[in-house]
């Protein structure tokens, strides 16, 4: 929240144009965007170089255009406010190319290889070719994302705090390789020298760690030989400080993750809600598939035949009831599933109804966004406008920093 008196943070969030957005989309990202728009100078946009990082293969211009504007008309419909917030699509600023291309320079491929997701999604998406340095270099590129507007709030899942963290070691990197004083790696193995012999070892044992390894303990073990040393002066041991952590100048804002509540959305098969499953449940979806396939979904395995008493906590079907069912409905359910006084079917009943009102008023929401694009594109090209400028202003800093706008 904010403090009285001080500016509002500024928020960086993407999705990629995957299509119409499901439930999963609209409770565990959309609504969070809602809330945050109203208290902080957010930043909206529509993630179309890092759709290429994993769907090149079947890229079409017509199938990415309609996967850009039916997403960005769900996101109109569901709250995201053009007039407070700023929209825009990633490929239409030029800049975050020439940052990730810049970003890149001071990353490791072995960090890189490190993040979670890089083996993760290997695994989960066989059938394609992921051996690209696109898909190696991604989280790269979301950090030039993030780093362009110099957001200090990111918000993301817990899943996603990896990529948040290696946003602040590639600013960091940035910053150190950039924005040093000159001289400093002379004066850095200066001051190393007057810890001691025994400390020097020390120091540099804990940096390597850190350097290489990513160790934090490592880090806070450094941290307190310096500070309990009381062989170097104040300004040393501040410069040795960045010397291990690769601090130099703020160039680049690091920034901190925002985690969302969340919220266990099931697909209609029981599992997360997917698109690549096969099991969702879009927000403009046909009211029979909605009907038919949450009665068709599966509950507690342990409740075969209707006398059978059940366990909510065991049934996919309680965690739509959690985000959707008043107190008294999720009461009579609780109660009557474990009592089988109630069956299955009657327990998806009023489920079925709450969600199919939601569906409805934001149909009717997105209708005129639908049958005329035209304030759609106004609201793109007025964002990408205001991003643009942001952009460029970053970049003006980071070109006299790296010396690459002293011969334009």
């Amino acid at each position: 929240m904010n403090v009285i008196g001080q500016p509002p943070s500024r928020v960086l969030s993407g999705m990629r144009p995957t299509g119409p957005l499901h439930l999963g989309h609209y409770h565990g990202v959309i609504k969070p965007w809602v809330q945050l728009q109203h208290v902080h100078d957010c930043y909206f946009f529509v993630a179309d170089w890092h759709a290429l990082t994993t769907e090149y293969e079947d890229f079409s211009e017509s199938r990415m255009r309609e996967n850009v504007w039916d997403m960005l008309i769900d996101w109109l419909a569901s709250g995201v406010d053009p007039e407070i917030a700023t929209i825009f699509i990633q490929s239409r600023i030029s800049q975050h190319a020439e940052l990730f291309l810049l970003l890149s320079m001071v990353t490791s491929l072995g960090r890189l290889e490190r993040v979670p997701s890089f083996k993760g999604q290997q695994e989960v998406l066989q059938d394609r070719n992921l051996s690209t340095f696109g898909f190696l270099g991604y989280p790269v590129l979301q950090s030039a994302d993030i780093l362009m507007y110099r957001a200090s709030i990111v918000p993301v899942g817990a899943d996603q705090v990896a990529h948040v963290e290696l946003t602040r070691e590639i600013a960091r990197s940035f910053n150190y390789a950039f924005g040093r004083e000159p001289d400093f790696q002379t004066k850095a193995e200066q001051a190393i020298k007057k810890l001691g012999r025994r400390n020097a070892g020390l120091y540099r044992k804990y940096q390597q760690a850190y350097t290489e390894r990513g160790d934090d303990e490592a880090l806070a073990k450094a941290k307190n030989l310096l500070e309990s040393n009381s062989n170097i002066s104040r300004g040393d041991r501040e410069r040795l400080r960045g010397y291990i952590e690769k601090r130099g100048r703020q160039i680049l804002v690091e920034p901190d993750a925002y985690v969302t509540e969340a919220s266990k959305v099931p697909g209609l098969d029981g599992q997360k809600m997917s698109k690549s499953y096969n099991n969702a449940i879009f927000l403009r979806d046909d009211e029979n598939r909605i009907s038919k396939g949450i009665r068709s979904m599966p509950t507690d395995p342990a409740r075969t035949h209707r006398h059978i008493p059940g366990d909510p906590e065991k049934c996919p079907v309680w965690d739509l009831h959690k985000i959707y069912s008043a107190e008294e409905t999720k009461k009579w359910v609780t109660i009557g599933c474990k009592d089988a006084s109630i069956g299955c079917v009657d327990c998806k009943g009023p489920l079925i109804d709450s969600v199919l009102a939601e569906q409805k008023s934001h149909k009717e929401r997105a209708e005129p966004y639908i049958k005329d694009r035209t304030y759609l594109k106004k609201v793109v090209a007025e964002g990408c406008e205001r991003a643009a400028v942001v952009a460029e202003d970053t970049m003006s800093d980071v070109r006299r920093y790296v010396g690459t706008s002293s011969y334009r």
